[in-house]
């Protein structure tokens, strides 16, 4: 079982920034391609960015250009540096991991506010 616990979110003004956090309990979390969703209330989850092993990256056309996903495999984390916050942006951030032998887990989510 892997657990994933996210941090960062809170509450910013339209054309601020956010970094979140995504911090993993496994030992393997190098061979996991990790994700950032998010969700809009009366929405579907939707893919923000994602970032495989070997540290390629794609992101959702919406936030290309403004969002940037890294990973530190050494300190087990995931991170979204989030620029030029739009009120679109307001979801509850999901991060999730995936490895095709060991299975996908979810995180419990962190909640971001873009409003003035």
């Amino acid at each position: 079982q892997v657990q994933l616990v996210e941090s960062g979110g809170g509450l910013v003004q339209p054309g601020g920034s956010l970094r979140l956090s995504c911090a993993a309990s496994t030992s393997r979390f190098a061979i996991y391609a990790m994700d950032w969703y998010h969700q809009a209330p009366g929405k579907q989850r939707e893919l923000v960015a994602g970032i495989s092993s070997g540290g390629t990256a794609n992101y959702a056309d919406s936030v290309k250009g403004r969002f940037f996903i890294s990973r530190d495999n050494a300190k087990k984390t995931m991170y979204l540096q989030m620029n030029s916050l739009k009120p679109e942006d307001t979801a509850v951030y999901y991060c999730h991991a995936n490895h095709k032998v060991f299975g996908d887990y979810w995180g419990q989510g962190t909640q971001v506010t873009v409003s003035s």
